[in-house]
């Protein structure tokens, strides 16, 4: 599984963290399928650790809801349906739209521009199909903006959406060039915020995060059960 290979891990105090973030790329590049069985020790030969860091490392994906355990067989990786894919649109819908609104209205031009850099690694990646780097840079552009609303626990909510509702397989999508008008899109909201035009950033937000809809949809077609 290459990118399990990429993501080498190194004997830190968090290992059990290091092993989390490598299954979760390697859910993300579709290295790790929806509907199969792994076991810890299988993952952890692949990973260079011991299946101790790995079980724990399940675990706590399971309680992000990615992955569910199998008694005396390992973990299932959870297939999303339809509808779990239009409940968590409409939860970052109702939270991150008005939150857009709401920041446009009040943070200075010089938090936004601060964003900038994100929004712009967030275009390049996906132009160099780097999928880890995009996802990075995505999750940090769109918590740090809602950040500036001056709420964390609604960024810690989001945060929490967003790991549930990781795209399977987005490596497949990323690879054809499908995540470029996605990428762009951070931008332009960007423009938006900054030029003070919160209604229209809203409507940007909203049209946004349809488009991932339908990226999470297409990512996962060939397994998702109505």
């Amino acid at each position: 599984m290459p990118h399990l290979k990429s993501r080498a891990i190194s004997v830190q105090t968090h290992l059990r963290d290091q092993v989390a973030d490598a299954l979760r790329a390697a859910l993300i590049a579709g290295d790790l399928r929806p509907g199969v069985v792994y076991s810890a020790p299988s993952l952890a030969a692949e990973l260079g650790v011991s299946a101790t860091p790995v079980r724990e490392a399940m675990l706590d994906l399971a309680r992000e809801g990615l992955v569910e355990a199998v008694r005396n067989k390992g973990f299932r990786i959870t297939e999303m349906t339809e509808r779990d894919l239009d409940e968590f649109t409409e939860l970052r819908t109702l939270i991150e739209v008005p939150t857009v609104g709401r920041v446009a209205a009040t943070a200075t031009a010089e938090q936004l521009e601060a964003l900038r850099p994100l929004a712009l690694r967030i275009v390049t990646a996906a132009r160099e199909h780097d999928v880890l780097e995009y996802l990075e840079a995505d999750h940090r552009f769109h918590l740090a903006l809602l950040g500036l609303a001056g709420n964390r626990h609604l960024v810690e909510v989001v945060a929490d959406l967003r790991k549930r509702s990781r795209l399977f397989g987005l490596g497949s999508l990323n690879e054809a060039g499908r995540l470029v008008a996605s990428a762009q899109e951070h931008v332009d909201l960007l423009d938006l915020m900054v030029a003070g035009r919160g209604a229209e950033a809203e409507e940007c937000m909203r049209r946004h995060l349809a488009h991932v809809r339908t990226l999470w949809a297409d990512g996962t077609a060939p397994s998702v059960r109505g």
